[in-house]
């Protein structure tokens, strides 16, 4: 236990009081307020414990690839389901997109224990914002408030456990859906259409580039989406591809006027369904026309 979280519960047990920075914060930033309470709670204020001999980050599972594709009135997020330790598959079923809130959503690639927590982490924040002030965050809000998460774990990342995530949302004064990516030092970056990020992105950014139109529907977005991860588990290892054996799919997530939807399992059952049939067919898959 911190020391002063020690004094603090000492205090409380003699009062029956809360202290009084929970009676009366200086500020509507969940995060804040637990740096000033207990700052070790915070994901990047902790110290890596001493590891056995030939530990490294490597050892830890990672999770990747994340795709996301703007269409009119919305965006699509999704994240194909693999994490890896190394050479090894540590788990085929992670989830890696998830609600933000009401408008947004939000999923990560690198660490994924870290990861984990910082998306939770942001979720209450956004809900401790939207309690005490009456009123939610405007997007670039909320992406503000993810970059300064992402820089707070910037000592983790020195260390070789970084978390990059990607964000989307619907802008409500725009009428659109928005997307913003990260660097591990909480750079900030509003992306235009599309974009990836994990070890697969490279590949997924190349279909999305091929695969998009302006005028998309949610539904031919998230086909889209499907398809960029199939191209990523082509090439990179540590993506996973669609398992219909198994019956373990992509997350695929859409965020439009009616707030944060996430697919069920039949819809992108079927999504990927068509996508291995016409890849049985076209194995590089579909191909874009030159003009």
């Amino acid at each position: 236990m911190v020391e002063g979280r020690s004094r603090v519960a000492s205090h409380d047990r003699h009062t029956g009081r809360l202290p009084g920075l929970f009676a009366s914060p200086d500020t509507s930033s969940f995060t804040e307020f637990l740096g000033a309470y207990s700052p070790q709670s915070l994901p990047g204020r902790r110290s890596l414990p001493a590891g056995p001999s030939g530990f490294s980050e490597h050892d830890i599972p990672h999770a990747t690839t994340i795709v996301a594709v703007t269409f009119p009135g919305g965006v699509v997020m999704a994240g194909d389901r693999r994490a890896t330790a190394g050479n090894v598959i540590a788990s085929r079923d992670i989830e890696k997109v998830f609600r933000a809130d009401e408008f947004s959503a939000i999923a990560m690639a690198g660490t994924a224990g870290i990861g984990m927590e910082l998306i939770r982490l942001f979720q209450v924040e956004l809900e401790h914002y939207e309690k005490r002030e009456g009123r939610t965050l405007s997007v670039e809000g909320k992406a503000n408030r993810l970059a300064t998460l992402v820089r707070g774990n910037l000592g983790m990342a020195m260390q070789g456990l970084a978390v990059v995530p990607l964000f989307a949302g619907f802008d409500e004064e725009r009428g659109e859906g928005r997307i913003f990516s990260y660097d591990p030092a909480g750079g900030r970056y509003e992306e235009r259409e599309f974009h990836s990020i994990g070890s697969g992105s490279v590949f997924a950014r190349g279909a999305l580039k091929k695969l998009f139109r302006a005028d998309l529907s949610a539904e031919d977005a998230a086909l889209v989406c499907v398809q960029a991860l199939y191209d990523a588990a082509d090439d990179d290892s540590a993506t996973g591809g669609p398992d219909l054996v198994r019956r373990i799919f992509p997350l695929v997530a859409v965020v439009d006027a009616d707030g944060y939807r996430r697919l069920g399992e039949d819809e992108v059952g079927a999504l990927a369904q068509a996508v291995v049939d016409g890849r049985n067919d076209s194995p590089g898959g579909p191909t874009a026309p030159l003009r």
